[in-house]
């Protein structure tokens, strides 16, 4: 025993021993290295370098004294000394800090870099070199290792002597501005060591055939990175692959135009591929079933890759999976089902979003994928509800269902996902009632929403929580869109003080805002409150982020408009209840203003001027209010103003010329004011406007020619109820956009030109959904508003003029076409027979103009016809019938027309009034009014010649006056005499007769 203790401690002895003297050999090391400082040919290099930057922000102010290696970004060897690495990267990669100071290194790289000759480490990146080349002489670098300069603006053609640089293991040449016709990758086979390539948005164009023969001499190649290269060629087979040691593969952002290549699923070793955006097409592939290794695959954004998503997909190691934005179709039952059968999934991101036709129900397998953090399915097919499985995923994070047919309620088991952060669940059929089970342990959840674009007043959803339920989340987004939260403001927001954005939006709340919701002090991105019935006063300290955005539209908002936060961008609070005057000074408090929409509010006294020092101001909208005063004249100083609203107001005063700088105006309403004088010609600059309304004024003059110049992408022009005279300019005809024309209650006069079929906007069947603002137009009897469909509505309207001459045939040529009315002019002639081909128009009025001939029978071919008035013409003949004129019944139709039979009419059409209705309208086609001249010349001159045929012989000749007068005066003497006698015989028989009686 005791032996066995000494030789115990004898061991130990000699451990301890060892020990020692290592430490003590590590002392002595550990004392001379902090002895150890860089060589000076070393130093005076540095300051070297130092000299050809440009430093504006003292990065580089350490670099002074004697030790370099204490120098920021500089590291020397431990045991030489000797500078073995320069991190000169921008610490801050936007490039600025402070107070705009630029952190970013420019100017040349000094050759006595080439002093520092065990540098194996140098970085670049993110700095500012200005578009200067690589030089030469950093190829004579033979010890790097490292080499990046990514993102530092060098420019000009990559120096072949980079391939010299045989140790290079990491090179990152990324955003490297090339010259198109120096890209050759030939310099790459030199790099043989080479792990790590970079070479993104360097433009590759020219090297698209070459590429992946100069990659495919690198052996040690691990990691390769081509995205925003210009590439065009994916070659689909390689012969041999050379580099099989990749793992790390981006070809995204390229432009391939092919299927996926076959040699990819040789490299065993491959876990992260990303070939997004890239132009693929065709089908996944089965083989893709034996890449094991793989834990990335992103194929998002190739719109011409589909097929049906199959088990070949369901990789085990698999942690993202993105086939968003493709072509896939089918269902994704053996997917989901596929990946939920591995032992242990690892799978954390599922996207599957923009894929139109991929449907199906969502399997409750989704539930065993128990490592989901991300499920984004946006703009797919799924129908039915949400699986209640769905809670099983205790680490899902995100949870992303929007624009699906999917339906249903909502399952409570959400509420068991603690780990929740994002929740989005809109434009889905929801239906049913949410409660504070369905958010029970969503402690983590940061964003809400659940909403529908529909405004529909009739809300399926509704949420039913507790006045007392105190959520267990703080929220910094919370989206409730159209679905039942109201009648009363929700109590449960007083403990959401940490709110970012807050939108409540057509709830069917009908309550004041209560206090303690103002106090809560946000400070909001965005508040939308729109379309409920919110009353009562804005309070004037609420605070808003800079470029926030306000909407309480369609509330009952009262009172004056309150000094809003001067970082709000846009404000629309329309149909409200607002009143007093608009602050003369809201361009001086609202400076960032953008967009501003206060329509439809009782507003009242001028336009104030500091609106003209908004200057990135888009839209203005101050309609339907009662304004006063002039159309103000600060336009010059608003070169962004696009939509321009006054209309429905008492503005009174011609419009100012200076408004005529608006170059970008597209939209300009000052309909229902009091304006009046001539269009000032200036107004012509406006070349790309899309919708010119300036009717019920009282503007004078011709129709401008100009607006048929030089606003060539109009699409709605309306001028009705004003004072214009003149003709319609023919060049109105080059408006080949136009589809709505409402020239209506002037004083215009002449001919409808018979270039109107020119009118092509209203003859293509392309129906483009463009905003146009909203209009009210005269269709079907009444006035109409318009808003969101208006783009749909096609009109031609030139009623209450005094235009004359006939229909020209040009109009039969405007298929699109829903509405025409020219009533209440002075047209003549016959309703053209192909004006049957209209099939659109649900809206014909040609009453009160003097339009004769028969009803052509072709236009009972116009089946959209729901509204016709022909009243007060001078047609005849038979009313027809069939399609759409067995449904117009209304007899006030066709009044004033008597030569007109049948129904709905009372007047029955016989053969006779039928073929002379023929005949008549024959003559007419052969003689027109002609006919009526000559009857009025033929009785005038018989007239003529019977008069004076026998008192002109009277006047001549005096024989034959005594005769004639001899002739009258005999024949009176025998006509007295006779009735004479014929008196007496009377009286004696009837006294006769009165004796005997």
């Amino acid at each position: 025993m005791a032996k066995k203790n000494a030789l115990i401690e004898v061991i130990f002895f000699i451990l301890l021993s060892n020990f020692m003297h290592f430490a003590n050999i590590r002392l002595i090391s550990s004392q001379s290295h902090m002895n150890i400082k860089c060589m000076k040919t070393e130093k005076e290099a540095l300051i070297r370098v130092k000299e050809g930057f440009s430093d504006p922000s003292g990065r580089l102010i350490s670099w002074e004294g004697e030790d370099c290696c204490k120098w920021r970004g500089v590291v020397c060897n431990n045991e030489t000394g000797y500078v073995i690495k320069l991190k000169l990267r921008n610490p801050f990669p936007n490039g600025f800090v402070g107070d705009g100071i630029d952190c970013s290194l420019s100017g040349k790289i000094n050759p006595s870099l080439l002093n520092i000759k065990y540098l194996n480490y140098l970085d670049l990146s993110f700095n500012n070199f200005e578009g200067i080349e690589i030089p030469k002489f950093l190829g004579s670098l033979k010890k790097l290792r490292y080499f990046n300069i990514s993102n530092a603006y060098f420019g000009g053609t990559i120096p072949p002597h980079i391939g010299n640089l045989s140790r290079l293991r990491y090179l990152d040449l990324s955003s490297y501005t090339v010259e198109p016709a120096e890209n050759n990758l030939q310099w790459l086979s030199g790099l043989y060591s080479l792990e790590y390539l970079n070479l993104g948005k360097v433009d590759l164009k020219r090297a698209a055939n070459q590429w992946l023969l100069s990659v495919n001499m690198l052996p040690s190649l691990q990691e390769l990175h081509l995205p925003h290269c210009g590439l065009s060629v994916l070659p689909v087979s390689l012969s041999h692959v050379n580099f099989s040691s990749l793992s790390v593969l981006d070809l995204s952002k390229n432009d391939f135009n092919s299927s996926i290549p076959h040699w990819l699923f040789n490299l065993s070793k491959l876990s992260y591929l990303d070939l997004s955006s890239s132009n693929l097409q065709g089908t996944i592939s089965a083989e893709f079933a034996n890449m094991t290794s793989l834990r990335t695959l992103d194929l998002s954004k190739n719109y011409f890759l589909g097929g049906q998503l199959s088990k070949n997909l369901a990789i085990c190691n698999l942690q993202k999976l993105d086939l968003s934005a493709n072509n896939f179709s089918g269902e994704i039952i053996e997917l989901i089902d596929g990946l939920s059968m591995c032992q242990n999934s690892k799978l954390e991101i599922l996207n599957l979003g923009h894929n139109l036709e991929l449907g199906g129900f969502l399997p409750d397998s989704i539930g065993n994928l128990r490592n989901l953090k991300s499920i984004a399915l946006r703009e797919n097919s799924f129908i039915g509800s949400i699986p209640y499985s769905i809670g099983n995923l205790s680490s899902l994070e995100e949870l992303y269902l929007l624009a699906t047919t999917m339906s249903g309620e909502i399952p409570e088991s959400l509420g068991q996902l603690s780990s929740l952060v994002a929740l989005d669940i809109s434009e889905i059929q929801l239906k049913g009632v949410v409660t504070e089970a369905h958010f029970r342990n969503l402690c983590n959840l940061k964003e809400l929403s659940v909403s529908k674009f529909s405004l529909s007043p009739n809300l399926s959803l509704a949420f039913n929580i507790s006045t007392e339920w105190i959520p267990p989340f703080k929220l910094r987004y919370l989206k409730l869109r159209s679905c039942q939260v109201g009648p009363k403001f929700p109590p449960w927001l007083r403990y959401q003080n940490d709110l970012r954005t807050f939108i409540l939006r057509n709830n069917g709340i009908v309550d004041s805002i209560p206090p303690w919701f103002w106090e809560l002090k946000l400070e909001l991105d965005e508040l939308d409150l729109g379309y409920n019935q919110l009353r009562g006063r804005i309070p004037n300290f609420l605070k808003f982020s800079y470029m926030s955005t306000v909407y309480l539209n369609w509330n009952r908002f009262e009172g004056p408009l309150p000094p809003w936060s001067s970082n709000v961008s846009a404000l629309y609070l329309s149909h409200n209840l607002f009143s007093g005057p608009i602050p003369q000074d809201i361009g001086d408090r609202l400076p960032l203003l953008t967009d501003i929409d206060l329509s439809q509010n009782s507003l009242n006294g001028s336009i104030p001027m500091s609106i003209g020092k908004l200057n990135t101001l888009t839209t203005l909208d101050l309609s339907n209010n009662h304004l006063i005063g002039k159309v103000p004249g600060f336009w010059e100083n608003l070169p962004f103003l696009y939509v321009l609203d006054l209309a429905n107001n008492s503005l009174a005063g011609p419009i100012p010329s200076s408004i005529c700088s608006l170059s970008s105006l597209k939209f300009l309403m000052l309909s229902n004011n009091l304006l009046h004088g001539e269009l000032p010609a200036a107004l012509q600059n406006c070349t790309g406007m899309i919708t010119l309304d300036l009717g019920d004024n009282r503007f004078s003059g011709n129709l401008p020619a100009w607006i048929g110049e030089k606003m060539s992408l109009l699409l709605i022009l309306r001028l009705r109820s004003n004072l214009f005279n003149g003709n319609i300019p023919t060049n109105f005809c080059n408006l080949s956009s136009l589809h709505i024309l409402d020239i209506a209650e002037n004083h215009i006069s002449g001919i409808i030109p018979s270039c109107v079929g020119d009118l092509s906007g209203m003859t293509s069947d392309l129906d483009t959904q463009l905003y146009e603002g909203q209009l009210r137009v005269f269709a079907k009897g009444r006035e109409l508003l318009y808003k969101d469909t208006l783009y749909l509505v096609n009109l031609i309207d030139i009623s209450s003029n005094n235009l004359s001459g006939q229909l020209p045939g040009g109009l039969n040529d405007l298929h699109k076409l829903g509405t025409l009315n020219l009533s209440d002019n002075h047209l003549t002639g016959k309703i053209p027979d192909k004006i049957g081909r209209l099939q659109r128009v649900e809206t014909l009025d040609l009453s009160r103009n003097r339009l004769n001939g028969v009803i052509p029978p072709k236009m009972t071919d116009m089946t959209s016809l729901n509204h016709l008035n022909l009243s007060y013409n001078e047609l005849w003949g038979r009313i027809p019938t069939g399609n759409q004129f067995s449904t117009l019944l209304d007899p006030s139709i066709y009044t004033g027309n008597p030569g007109l039979c049948g129904s709905p009419l009372q007047k029955k059409c016989s053969e006779e009034n039928v073929t002379s209705g023929k005949s008549d309208s024959a003559e007419e086609s052969e003689g027109g009014d002609h006919d009526k001249w000559w009857l009025f010349l033929s009785v005038g001159l018989g007239f003529a010649m019977g008069f004076w045929g026998v008192c002109g012989t009277l006047v001549i000749s005096r024989y034959w006056r005594l005769a004639f007068f001899q002739f009258v005066d005999e024949a009176l003497d025998w006509l007295f005499v006779t009735l004479v006698l014929n008196s007496i015989r009377l009286w004696t028989v009837m006294s006769r007769n009165l004796c005997q009686g």
